[in-house]
């Protein structure tokens, strides 16, 4: 049907609207006009593939990025490059639609897409709450309300039950997460990363910077004295490192008291379903004695 459509659109001059069509806006507030109903779609980012699944879409998603794990029913799926995206094998798997990430995506990149007629969703994941309005908003826009539904509520109710634990501790170490361990990329003002942190009774240290993704120094790792650090420098991440690549941290109090911690990365830089899990993780690092498995 859309090679029907792209030929009268290209050599008749029909109109640009197909009967059943939908018009919907993406979260960047662009207007996106869909197909009735979507059953091939690719994505182009690992974080929206595993918000697709879980908004119950997962059958679906007839090819993913390279970068692409999780879950394990993509091991199946066909692959393509993203860096550069290979625009040409996306295509060929004639998607009804491409779902991008606001925090991946570019949308000079999209433009290629929108050349031959294929409609690009842009999802943006900025707080832990846009986790599961992400994902129902996914389920409405697929046709998958009751399987999103189910899940953004299972979602909800284990953040509910970790907020409960944590609200009332008096203590809440001052945290501060980093993304590397040589150059010290972290998170600025308005990232689910603080979200995650707050929920998991700590206070993140960068959550007013205004730079989104800030390069501290390490005067400022100084002058702030973190509590914890904690980074996504995999789970055997071992913390000696740090103070290797900054010598000056060794009077820092993470660092006097032992607590530097490396976690996976997915759950924390794939902004998606598994920000739950990380931030249980999180929670049981910063309070492990009031803090267990959900």
């Amino acid at each position: 049907m859309r090679q029907v459509y792209l030929l009268c659109l290209l050599f008749i001059g029909c109109s640009s609207n197909l009967p059943g069509e939908r018009t919907v806006e993406d979260d960047l507030g662009r207007t996106v006009v869909l197909p009735p109903t979507i059953e091939r779609i690719t994505t182009l980012a690992p974080s929206v593939t595993e918000l697709a699944f879980a908004a119950g879409a997962g059958s679906k998603i007839v090819g993913v990025s390279t970068f692409d794990d999780y879950p394990p029913a993509v091991d199946t799926l066909p692959r393509y490059d993203m860096l550069p995206t290979d625009f040409e094998a996306i295509v060929a798997l004639d998607p009804e639609l491409v779902l991008a990430s606001e925090q991946v995506n570019s949308l000079k990149d999209i433009d290629i897409f929108s050349s031959v007629g294929i409609p690009v969703y842009f999802v943006a994941v900025n707080t832990l709450p846009d986790v599961t309005r992400a994902i129902r908003a996914l389920g409405e826009l697929l046709g998958t309300t009751e399987a999103a539904t189910r899940r953004a509520i299972q979602l909800e109710d284990s953040l509910a039950q970790l907020s409960a634990l944590t609200v009332s501790l008096s203590e809440r170490p001052r945290t501060l997460f980093l993304i590397d361990d040589v150059t010290l990329y972290a998170f600025g003002q308005g990232s689910y990363i603080h979200d995650m942190i707050d929920l998991a009774g700590g206070h993140s240290i960068t959550q007013t910077m205004t730079t989104r993704f800030p390069v501290l120094t390490d005067e400022f790792v100084l002058d702030a004295r973190p509590e914890v650090i904690v980074g996504s420098f995999g789970l055997s991440y071992d913390a000696t490192k740090l103070v290797s690549h900054h010598a000056t941290w060794d009077i820092v109090p993470a660092v006097l008291s032992g607590r530097v911690y490396g976690l996976h990365p997915d759950p924390y830089l794939r902004p998606g379903p598994r920000l739950v899990s990380g931030a249980w993780a999180l929670a049981k690092i910063l309070h492990p004695d009031a803090v267990i498995d959900p």
